[in-house]
């Protein structure tokens, strides 16, 4: 099913997204909310869009400051952020839905089943980042990171389109190199106006989100949603002290190990497809 981009007005930004909705029995499928890493955009869950499409009525946002959504200076804590996805919701006359969050939108999504558990029908957990508070002396290493982070790594600036994908090439993320790859390589990457290239997602963006993901702590009261965690055999959570607060506070938890990367759905997507299909449909 091809999916329709749409956008919303909000008071601060437009916020663009993608939508699978079948034309029949459309309010017979329950929500599926989709929540992209740091750096992506949206369209890194065409396949699991398109897998899922026949059973549920699928929403995938640009988060603010990435792909076509609106980049303001600032504004870019999990407060706004979440504001942004509680309106789209009420837009979508959706009281609740299933939630998914990659990486730092795993742990959003963690901070926001605790403030709003009525939202969610179950939680999915895709490899999330970083759950607990960093100490504060950890900001003096933010700079390194920027430059060593493979989720960073292809910001640019490039001096031509053939350098950002030579460089595409060599990152985890787009291991294979398939066609589903290379659109959402081509999707996240513009012409700037001095003539280089650079992806879509914004330094503001990189710099608060970055900043809130390591001082906020993400888990710290019991949650009883449903929540499936992926935890893949070549992502960021292969200890069990980091496996550790999950375990402790949600007390409705799948684990579910599978091969791959941080980026599962891009490097692995039939398996990802498949395990999320199976989660949900045993709720």
């Amino acid at each position: 099913m091809v999916y329709t981009r749409k956008s919303l007005n909000l008071s601060e930004i437009q916020l663009s997204y993608l939508e699978w909705q079948p034309k029949e029995n459309q309010d017979q499928k329950e929500p599926l909310l989709l929540l992209h890493g740091l750096a992506d955009s949206a369209l890194v869950w065409l396949s699991l869009g398109e897998y899922l499409a026949d059973k549920y009525h699928i929403v995938a946002p640009d988060m603010r400051g990435h792909g076509e959504s609106g980049k303001p200076e600032s504004g870019y804590n999990f407060e706004k952020i979440i504001a942004d996805l509680e309106a789209l919701m009420e837009n979508l006359n959706w009281s609740s839905a299933h939630i998914l969050g990659h990486s730092w939108t795993g742990k959003l999504a963690c901070i926001w089943a605790r403030q709003n558990p009525e939202r969610f029908k179950s939680m999915i957990l895709a490899d999330p980042v970083f759950i607990g508070k960093m100490p504060g002396l950890f900001k003096v290493t933010f700079p390194i990171l920027y430059r060593t982070l493979e989720t960073l790594k292809g910001m640019g600036p490039f001096n031509s389109f053939a350098e950002a994908e030579t460089l595409a090439k060599e990152l985890g993320k787009y291991a294979g190199w398939s066609e589903f790859q290379q659109m959402v390589f081509r999707e996240s990457i513009e012409e700037k106006a001095d003539g280089k290239w650079g992806s879509k997602f914004v330094i503001p963006a990189r710099n608060e989100i970055f900043e809130e993901v390591m001082g906020v702590p993400g888990l710290t009261e019991y949650i009883d949603i449903p929540t499936l965690f992926i935890q893949p055999e070549k992502g960021l959570n292969r200890s069990e002290l980091q496996m550790k607060p999950y375990k402790k506070y949600l007390r409705n938890l799948y684990l579910q190990k599978i091969s791959g990367n941080h980026w599962v759905f891009l490097v692995e997507p039939e398996k990802f497809n498949q395990r999320i299909e199976r989660f949900l449909g045993c709720l």
